[in-house]
């Protein structure tokens, strides 16, 4: 059903398809999956683009589904972004669905005008999962900086922080392919059932489409609480369920993702004081294992809650961006990933999600993603992580490969429903 649903979404220019694959790690689980289409109405924000969506969300107060690209942290700090870009998306887009699809194993519940209804379910039961005549141009994958340049990057950044200018920068590199043509629903279909993600997402504007396998939430709202649960912390899947269990207990005790994940941690707290009581900002969860189909992380959970006068978009903009993707301290780690950095990173490590009508939302983390214009036929995704003082170079980059993955299958042949 999810597939057949998606297959009707993309006949639209703007979809926001949002599927949590059934993960039973994640306690706040909202939703299935949810397929918002067509718009009624539709913001796209370069500038002023907080402001801008305050102002979206109260003149239309119902469901509204967009994304935040990272370089919106240039309104968050007096900090600029030159780095190519070769996918364009706006720093902000989010718009009012024509249809929405909520979607569970059970059933399927329709938000449309009245009378459409059973066109639309007629039209997904009915619809035939085929090959579409389309010639597949597999992508040569290359790197946007080579393995010694990487390397090098890693002990200049370590040298950061001997000097003390940050003690962690999250460190990103990019992978691309030119002149190469895909069917990014079905791209987007093989690689949510390699990754079967908690907050997978299919977004397409226009001609560019998001293809994500997120394991990460950025930032939740429910009622007054708002909720946060940065990952910090990877290891590969054993191949039998001992050798599994031995990485598990390797992960849990690693000093080192320990301190990655309780600096991002406090980030995240003192990100969260800004926009919480007083005394209600706490770690519910430290250093939580959870297991995804390709690797284990290490999760924990900040919660607090808003304060009465704190509008929920400042909320957003106070995390923003989320402290997992730059390091610590923000400002000064920002800075210098622009400057290491060869590629913008756009709507990699941004957040996508919803907002509900009555002001509660949900928004996850840009990783483990491929990035599509279908207009230039330029295909991106985006890998990286924390580096900290102890951070050996060559480990960093199979980190990288490893997150990288899943991606990698699904590009290497055409693939198909």
């Amino acid at each position: 059903m999810k597939s057949k649903a998606l297959n009707w979404a993309d006949q639209f220019d703007t979809v926001s398809y949002l599927d949590s694959n059934g993960y039973m790690g994640d306690k706040y689980r909202s939703f299935e999956c949810m397929v918002a289409v067509g718009k009624q109405a539709e913001l796209v924000a370069n500038v002023d683009a907080f402001e801008q969506l305050k102002a979206f969300y109260e003149t239309h107060k119902t469901w509204l589904f967009g994304f935040l690209s990272y370089d919106l942290k240039n309104e968050v700090e007096n900090l600029t972004s030159n780095n190519f870009d070769g996918i364009g998306f706006p720093r902000l887009h989010f718009f009012v669905p024509q249809y929405l699809l909520e979607i569970s194993h059970k059933a399927i519940t329709i938000h449309a005008p009245r009378g459409e209804h059973e066109n639309i379910l007629s039209y997904i039961l009915d619809s035939r999962e085929q090959h579409i005549p389309f010639t597949f141009i597999t992508p040569k994958v290359k790197p946007r900086i080579s393995k010694k340049e990487y390397l090098a990057y890693i002990k200049a950044i370590r040298q950061h922080i001997v000097e003390g200018d940050f003690y962690e920068m999250n460190f990103c590199q990019e992978f691309y392919a030119e002149n190469c043509r895909i069917l990014p629903s079905e791209v987007f279909l093989r690689l949510n059932e390699i990754a079967l993600a908690p907050y997978a997402c299919f977004y397409k504007w226009n001609e560019r489409y998001l293809l994500s396998a997120s394991p990460e939430r950025f930032i939740k709202k429910i009622g007054n609480s708002l909720i946060s649960q940065p990952i910090k912390g990877t290891i590969k899947r054993g191949k039998n369920k001992k050798k599994d269990d031995i990485l598990k207990e390797k992960l849990a005790n690693s000093e080192k993702d320990r301190a990655e994940n309780v600096m991002i941690v406090d980030l995240v707290r003192n990100d969260f004081s800004r926009s919480c009581q007083a005394g209600t900002v706490s770690v519910e969860e430290l250093f939580g294992i959870y297991t995804f189909q390709q690797v284990h992380q290490m999760i924990s959970t900040v919660k607090g809650t808003l304060k009465p006068d704190i509008h929920f978009v400042d909320a957003i903009k106070n995390a923003f961006p989320m402290g997992s993707m730059t390091g610590a301290p923000k400002p000064i780690t920002m800075e210098t990933i622009e400057a290491y950095e060869h590629t913008q990173r756009g709507l990699y490590s941004g957040a996508v999600g919803y907002i509900s009508p009555d002001g509660d939302f949900d928004f996850n983390v840009v990783i483990r993603s491929i990035l599509y214009n279908n207009l230039t036929n330029y295909l991106s995704f985006q890998v990286g992580g924390a580096i900290v003082y102890d951070s050996e170079p060559e480990s960093e980059y199979e980190e990288c490969l490893l997150k990288a993955k899943a991606m990698r299958a699904v590009l290497r042949e055409p693939v198909w429903a």
